[in-house]
């Protein structure tokens, strides 16, 4: 073995090189014997140098592994090629399976003749979990994922019989009572009823395929979504006394999906009614402006706000709520984030609180 050794380093330098090594380092033997060992594999592998020397490196690999790395040392030993890395599980003294990262060379003599491995074992079993951790929950999002959209169909379906029913129910009130036509508060119900014959039609449209296609955005006037989601969220605000303005220009023109788009405005008014100031007047402006080829849209309020320095990190995750009320449920801005990404845009926030939120959605124009 000491001729060995003398051969693959300099004796001076190989104690310090096999007691310092960072990762596993290891002379090995044509007939898989650990012939020398570092102090850094012996740890990795929990065996003492002189227990190690007396396996082979067969004895503790996985055996799904020792295929692989057998016709590997028979390409290295035909000399089709000149080293090898590849990912194997090893098991420790304990029994416990480590993941190592292998690589391996082999030292021939003179004339050569194939003399000894040199391998090189990096513990790589935190990696390892991170990865199948990270594979079960790309799983389970994916599971996931498939329920939300059957579930997404089941509704939409649902709805849209519920949806049509109100529509006809108005229709027949219409014909049997006419003086309805100049009822304001039946008028502004008729109305309700077909925006929301509109919403169920565009989530039908969602619900048809789980994702969207390049093909499927179009060019949306943003001013009259707004007008829409201002109209929707008339009586909320009202109740609030709450004031709307849409200083929106009227032919701007964004890249969306209707369904997105609707959702998007009425969720930000929504919020911005729900977490109101109640010391003072409730006053919402929406606003656009062009910049860097984006339209940037803005809500506005003068509400309770949020600290963002508290809870900014967390402004647009699942099930976070920064407000005391009865409606919160931590989902609106995680949906609302969702969609501007489908829409391959961007949502930022700026906010003080007892000051009020300024919320910019950017979106590709149209």
């Amino acid at each position: 073995m000491e001729r060995i050794i003398a051969d693959a380093l300099d004796v001076n330098l190989l104690p310090d090189i096999f007691n310092n090594a960072y990762h596993g380092i290891a002379i090995v033997g044509l007939d898989g014997k650990w012939l020398l060992v570092s102090k850094s594999l012996c740890d990795i592998l929990g065996y003492k140098q002189e227990e190690l020397q007396k396996l082979t490196f067969q004895d503790i690999t996985h055996k799904e592994d020792i295929a692989l790395d057998f016709r590997k040392i028979s390409q290295l030993l035909k000399g089709e090629i000149k080293n090898y890395k590849m990912q194997k599980r090893y098991f420790t003294k304990s029994g416990n399976l480590v993941w190592g990262q292998l690589s391996v060379s082999l030292v021939r003599d003179d004339k050569g003749k194939p003399k000894y491995f040199i391998s090189q074992v990096q513990d790589i079993t935190k990696r390892k979990q991170k990865e199948v951790e990270k594979d079960i929950i790309a799983n389970m999002v994916k599971e996931q994922n498939e329920r939300l959209l059957n579930f997404s169909r089941i509704i939409t379906h649902n709805l849209k019989t519920h949806a049509g029913n109100l529509n006809n129910l108005a229709g027949f009130v219409e014909e049997e009572i006419p003086e309805t036509k100049a009822n304001e508060s039946f008028l502004v119900l008729k109305q309700a009823v077909q925006n929301l014959q509109d919403t169920v039609d565009h989530l039908t449209e969602i619900a048809k395929f789980s994702k969207y296609d390049k093909s499927e955005l179009k060019s949306l006037n943003l001013h009259e979504y707004a007008v829409n989601a201002i109209y929707n969220v008339s009586s909320m605000a009202k109740n609030n006394n709450c004031e709307i303005e849409n200083l929106i220009a009227e032919d701007l023109m964004v890249v969306g999906i209707e369904a997105y788009l609707d959702s998007i405005i009425l969720n930000l008014l929504t919020n911005a009614i729900k977490y109101r100031e109640y010391s003072r007047k409730c006053k919402i402006v929406l606003k656009s402006k062009i910049e860097d080829k984006r339209v940037i849209l803005s809500v506005k309020d003068n509400g309770l706000g949020i600290d963002l320095k508290k809870h900014g990190n967390k402004m647009f995750m699942l099930y976070q709520t920064f407000h005391k009320h009865a409606d919160s449920t931590g989902v609106g801005l995680f949906i609302t984030k969702n969609q501007v990404e489908a829409l391959g845009g961007k949502i930022k926030v700026k906010s003080k609180p007892n000051k009020g939120s300024k919320f910019m959605v950017y979106f590709k124009k149209g």
